[in-house]
């Protein structure tokens, strides 16, 4: 996740500030930042965008054949199948029985014991594992939604139950979250001490804190989105569980009053959020789209009544009485959702209005401005997560699409939407799909720990991506130049999160209504390990007279799912070949205790016990997943001691079979010397061949920097990326040159200073320890004068560094 949150205001460089009473201002940014410049050859060019070979997009079979039947572009019901199965993926606490991801356990079942509450469960946000409750809030809101207008293609395709199963994973949360009527947990995982950290979701390290809002310091932005969410999903539930509905009301009800009356942004109380989620819209939004929602959920006018007096507090583009419509529907801010629901429930002018200007900057223009738009198609309001805005106002446009009678509109509307979705899907320039699994050259490297299946808390070990994050849609190109680098390392076009796939999945329900395209039978297929998980490996130190010096060391590189082994025990077999007294000791161990005597195993087969019962060996660091003891076996004086026929002995060094690893009483590694064997792992299945991973990653020869910037009228956003050469850091500073009169105004990821033409990025607390070919990227806003060369080099903790 990083803050990318705080990226999306940054770079367009816009503030909103809560007025008294819930009022937002008007944003500060200036219109050239965020409107670009359109696609060439206007709406007509970003509509027809490039199709896969051989296909139409959807968006050109609905204008060429208006309500014929024809082939859909993209299969919709497998994308709906698959973007469901990713919120499988994201399940924080005990794994449910109906969760199909293979990969994935247990994970975080201690949150909300510090402070005495069982606040297990929901969804971890994105790559990260903290829960954080706006977003989420916002996620199940889209969900349901999109459930709300189009459950018949839900059960059409087959997907009714997969969308209840999973929308009931963050309401259970949140009915946990919600103790007492104004208590609102919005938080559990600390952001930079999470970030720190690189491993799956399963053996995480660091403590959890959990964070409230009450009525002493309340929060009216979360409380009111999760009641939004509640009320929302109380609509999808009512059909099949009416009491778990009414719960979900109750809560819904509970938490717009408290957000109504305890009116205070909810980072100034939850402090930790306020560098990854701070609400810069301010709550006004939410209020509005809270009332709606109960309005919708309930029936009861007041609700209505409220939102509508609530509305004219929403923010207005800067200076103007215009209300905002250059950004769209997000996490933060509703008000563009609250646009289209309140035409929709009211048909006034003014709602109508507002939402037309909004959809209409998508599309046509307002005012000779619109939203930049790629050669290919895809809209860009953002930098970060680029796909995500594009499907979300997708979603929302189809709605609208349907509600609305202006038969131009209606289809002008109608074919963007489309175009967006068939943009991740694959009909753009590179022919390729932005959602992972699904269709042609997809991505394969997400920013995703537990996806990833690191054991050594490094992006670059494994190399390879080990599980595939079915349906996940990444952020896509960060500028509208239709490029992309399927690169783990870059966060801003690779991260996955929660509310990417919400407008994202509501949209395509809608689209399988109308175009069809089957969901995959037998899908999913469990995936199987792909390298050992649990294994020992030796090494013999010394080969005496009368005694062996081996190293033994056991690895808990698990990922299927990843788990800790806290019951691990190995043996090591020799053969008695006297009857001298045996000598068994330990010269190191790194924490199991050491052996001081053998047992009989059977006849003159012996062997060395070592028990790790109670010390945890997991895949979560360099050190954490393994654990060295050296054991010293041999005879006394006059003994005789022959280690070659003795059934663990291996000359050369690495994994051994014939020393025995167990879980508790479950043989996991080698062979007893009776010849039970442990199966081989069975290869996953990938989407492309991909090498071996190997326990170390392969020395660079030096440090490099990626430097790209995406320019607009007198300002820029740039992006570095710095490699590392071969010898680790655990702090670095980076600096390199303006020489046209550029300057930095602000900066993430990095603490960013310039003096002169000399400009200085150092690291931040969660991303300054880099490996031997570790990367870490971050960026910046900044002016230019009119020219803006690229730096002509770059210094590394004084070390000069190639670029590109």
């Amino acid at each position: 996740m990083k803050a990318r949150a705080l990226l999306a205001v940054l770079v367009l460089g816009l503030v909103w500030l809560a007025a008294p009473g819930g009022a937002a201002a008007a944003p500060t940014g200036t219109a050239a930042a965020r409107a670009g410049a359109a696609a060439p050859g206007g709406a007509t060019a970003a509509r027809a965008g490039a199709a896969a070979p051989g296909k139409a997009t959807a968006g050109q079979a609905a204008m060429g054949q208006a309500g014929a039947a024809a082939a859909p572009a993209y299969s919709y019901g497998e994308a709906l199948q698959k973007s469901l199965f990713f919120y499988e993926a994201q399940v924080s606490g005990k794994k449910p029985a109906w969760n199909r991801v293979s990969w994935r356990g247990d994970s975080a079942m201690r949150d909300g014991q510090d402070v005495g509450l069982d606040l297990t469960g929901g969804w971890f946000d994105a790559g990260d594992h903290v829960k954080f409750g706006l977003p989420m809030a916002f996620t199940t809101t889209m969900l349901a939604w999109g459930a709300i207008e189009n459950r018949a293609a839900y059960s059409n395709s087959g997907q009714l139950t997969h969308l209840l199963n999973n929308l009931r994973v963050p309401n259970d949360y949140f009915i946990k979250a919600h103790p007492s009527a104004n208590v609102l947990y919005g938080q559990v995982g600390k952001g930079d001490d999470d970030h720190k950290w690189w491993g799956p979701a399963e053996v995480m390290p660091m403590a959890r804190p959990a964070y409230k809002i009450d009525a002493s310091c309340g929060g009216t932005e979360l409380a009111a989105e999760t009641a939004a969410a509640m009320a929302a999903s109380s609509m999808v539930f009512r059909a099949t569980d009416p009491s778990y509905a009414e719960t979900l009301l109750t809560h819904a009800k509970q938490l717009y009053t408290f957000a109504d009356t305890v009116r205070k942004s909810y980072h100034e109380c939850i402090t930790d959020a306020t560098s990854f989620y701070r609400s810069w819209s301010g709550y006004a939004d939410e209020l509005v789209w809270g009332a709606i929602w109960l309005h919708r959920a309930t029936g009861d006018a007041a609700y209505l009544a409220k939102a509508e007096a609530g509305y004219d507090a929403q923010g207005n583009e800067n200076q103007t009485s215009t209300k905002m419509y250059k950004w769209t529907i997000s996490w933060d801010n509703k008000q563009y959702g609250n646009y289209v629901l309140l035409a929709k429930l009211t048909g006034k002018q003014k709602y109508v209005d507002d939402a037309n200007r909004w959809l209409d900057w998508f599309t046509v223009g307002v005012n000779g401005e619109k939203v930049r738009t790629s050669p290919g198609g895809m809209v860009v309001v953002d930098t970060w997560g680029a796909l995500r805005y594009a499907a979300n106002t997708a979603f929302v446009a189809l709605v609208y699409s349907d509600a609305i009678t202006d038969a131009t509109r209606k289809q002008r509307y109608h074919d963007f939407a489309v175009r967006q979705i068939d943009y991740a899907l694959g009909a753009n320039p590179r022919n390729s799909s932005y959602v992972i699994g699904f269709g042609a050259n997809a991505p394969q490297n997400p920013h995703h720990r537990t996806a990833h299946g690191s054991w050594w808390d490094s992006q670059q070990v494994p190399e390879q991506t080990r599980h595939v994050l079915y349906g996940a849609l990444v952020g896509g190109p960060s500028a509208p130049d239709d490029k992309y680098t399927d690169s783990r390392g870059d966060y801003v076009m690779n991260e996955v999160a929660t509310d990417y796939n919400a407008g994202f999945t509501s949209a395509l329900a809608r689209l399988y209504g109308e175009f069809g395209g089957p969901a995959l039978a037998g899908f999913p297929q469990a995936e199987q390990p792909d390298i050992p998980e649990l294994s020992v490996e030796t090494t013999i130190m010394q080969n005496e007279t009368r005694s062996t010096g081996v190293k033994a060391i056991v690895y808990n590189k698990s990922a299927f799912p990843a788990r800790a082994l806290t019951a691990g025990k190995f043996r090591y077999y020799f053969t008695r070949d006297s009857d001298a007294a045996l000598v068994v000791s330990s010269p190191y161990t790194q924490g199991c205790p050491g052996p001081t005597s053998a047992k009989q195993f059977s006849g003159a087969v012996w062997y060395v016990e070592v028990d790790c019962t109670g010390y945890s060996i997991a895949p979560a660091g360099q050190s954490a997943h393994r654990m060295e003891v050296q054991l010293k076996i041999g005879v006394a004086e006059g003994g005789t001691w022959n280690p070659a026929n003795d059934p663990s002995y291996q000359a050369a060094a690495g994994l051994n079979r014939g020393v025995t690893l167990y879980d508790g009483n479950t043989l996991v590694w080698g062979a007893e010397p009776d010849g039970t064997p442990t199966p081989e792992p069975t290869p996953t299945p990938t989407l492309s061949p991909s090498p071996s991973p190997t326990p170390t990653p392969t020395q660079p020869a030096g440090c490099r920097v990626a430097y790209s910037t995406n320019d607009w009228g007198s300002g820029f956003t740039g992006s570095v990326t710095i490699t590392n050469g071969p010898t680790p850091v655990t702090a670095w500073s980076l600096v390199f040159p303006y020489a046209a009169g550029q300057r930095i105004t602000q900066a993430w990821s990095a603490t960013v200073t310039q003096s002169g033409t000399q400009v200085t990025a150092t690291n931040t607390s969660w991303n300054g320890t880099l490996a031997p070919g570790a990367t870490v990227t971050f960026g910046f806003n900044a002016t230019h004068t009119g020219s803006n060369p690229r730096p002509s080099s770059f210094t590394l903790n004084g070390t000069p560094c190639t670029s590109s």
